[in-house]
Parts: structure tokens; C-alpha cells; sequence
């Protein structure tokens, strides 16, 4: 466990960094995913000596669909926002966006299509994922928290999509689920 918590302190010291403009500001997107990054990580962390424990469980078995899910969608879905989304520093001055998130165009192509935060839903599957390896208490109250904050992460975020993209985004709200096509 002792090995855990440096790795955890170490990660979290890392993603304080990369979070640095976002922390600064709680009511942005980015601060909240902050903290659904390190609820995460400590997900991962509390089970992963049983990772891969008896791999034909039931909860091993969903757990492996929802990792496979996640090793594809965050990829695609920022090739989407760097190839369509046309991102520029100079449209978006915002300290708080990543580069890849300062798009100028509304993307609504690929997953984007059927869901507004494909890079929030791979976060949601990797904490349900990282949960189902092991059920535990402090694990069930990890993944409701991060799954609490990746809600507000998405609320928030679409109000600062609707203040840049004004009504094309709400026609888009209307057309589209947060995280879950078709479900949710």
C-alpha cells in the first residue's frame, strides 16, 4: 500500500501541473475534472493488485468492455476537435482550455454525433471499469464522487460551450446525450 500512495502523491503532482489555470479558477470545467482525475487514480491504485484476478467474472468481464471502450474514444475524440474543431489560441484566450479545446467550430461528426463529452464518457468508463475489479466501500464512494464530479464537469462545460457557440449549441444540446448515446 506504502508504494501506492508515492505513486499516487507522484501522479497527483504531475496533474496539480497540467490543472494549474484551471485550479485557480473553481468554476471552471477544468477544475472539476481535476479532482474526477484524482478520484480515478485512486481507483486504480486501491484495486490494482487485483486487476486481473479471476478475468471470467462477471465484473471482470464489463470491466474489460469498458477499459476497451476507453483505449479508443479519447483518441478519436480529440483527433475530432483538432481536425474540425479548427482550435486557435487566438479565437480562445481562455488559460483554462487545453490547446485541443480552444475549437472555433462546432464539431458534430464521429462520436460527437450521438454524445457531447466522449472524453467525459471514457472517464466515467474508466471509473466504473477501475471499480468493478473490486467492490469496497471506499472504492463505491470514489466512483460516485468522480461520477458526481464528471457530471458537473459536463454541466459546467456546457455552459461555457453555450456562451462561445450560443444557439448552434443549444440545437446541438437537443440533438445530442452527455455521455451515453441515446441513454444518458
Amino acid at each position: 500500500m506504502q508504494l501506492e500512495l508515492i505513486i499516487f502523491i507522484v501522479i497527483s503532482i504531475a496533474l496539480v501541473w497540467v490543472s494549474r489555470n484551471a485550479l485557480q479558477h473553481p468554476n471552471s470545467h477544468g477544475f472539476y475534472r481535476f479532482f474526477v482525475w484524482e478520484c480515478i487514480l485512486a481507483l486504480v491504485l486501491l484495486n490494482l493488485r487485483v486487476w486481473s484476478l479471476d478475468p471470467l467474472a462477471s465484473n471482470q468481464l464489463i470491466s474489460w468492455l469498458l477499459l476497451l471502450v476507453t483505449s479508443w474514444l479519447p483518441i478519436h475524440a480529440v483527433r475530432q476537435l483538432k481536425n474540425f474543431g479548427k482550435p486557435s489560441s487566438n479565437a480562445r484566450t481562455d488559460k483554462d482550455l487545453f490547446d485541443f479545446e480552444k475549437t472555433t467550430v462546432l464539431i458534430s461528426s464521429g462520436a460527437f454525433r450521438y454524445i457531447r463529452h466522449p472524453m467525459y464518457a471514457t472517464l466515467l468508463f474508466l471509473a466504473w471499469a477501475a471499480y468493478l475489479k473490486q467492490f469496497s466501500w471506499i472504492g463505491t464512494v470514489l466512483v460516485m464522487t468522480a461520477s458526481i464530479l464528471l457530471f458537473l464537469t459536463a454541466k459546467r462545460e456546457e455552459e461555457e460551450c453555450l456562451q462561445y457557440f450560443g444557439v448552434a449549441y443549444l440545437a446541438y444540446m437537443q440533438k445530442t446525450k452527455r455521455f451515453i448515446p441515446f441513454v444518458l
